[in-house]
């Protein structure tokens, strides 16, 4: 069994504003990717690359196997629209799976949907990937302690 590991999240949609999304890649040399591109009021791309420790990669890895997201199969998920798209690539050993679906913006979405649990599990998922990096970067990244 290979021992690499590779997760991305995407999450965008196309407007009047542009291209905006948000992007996190954690790749197996430990580089944690973000980007962040909103139009909103002539903002600015945000770009923020760190490094972490292989104790978070191996958190992270735990985090992925207690989801199980690796089984789901995002064929019975709302496709991509108008309102925008999610993506989640997951490379981990010998396994590789991507998914693809809508914007989810509340828990109604996702229980309406043709597979409830599968969405709610990859929905729940992608919360936990979001923290995880944001909070790495806002550590990082902050001048002064609070």
């Amino acid at each position: 069994m290979s021992d690499t590991f590779y997760l991305r999240y995407y999450v965008g949609h196309k407007g009047r504003h542009g291209h905006e999304f948000m992007e996190v890649e954690f790749r197996p040399d430990g580089k944690l990717r973000y980007a962040n591109n909103s139009r909103y009021k002539n903002d600015t791309m945000i770009r923020k690359e760190v490094y972490v420790s292989q104790t978070v990669l191996d958190e992270l890895r735990r985090i992925l196997e207690d989801s199980e997201i690796i089984q789901e199969d995002d064929s019975n998920w709302p496709e991509p629209d108008e309102q925008g798209r999610q993506e989640l690539e997951i490379v981990q050993g010998d396994d590789h799976v991507s998914f693809a679906t809508t914007k989810l913006g509340s828990m109604v979405q996702v229980q309406s949907s043709k597979d409830p649990e599968g969405l709610k599990n990859f929905y729940h998922l992608v919360q936990d990937v979001k923290c995880m990096a944001l909070t790495l970067i806002n550590a990082h990244f902050k001048v002064q302690p609070i």
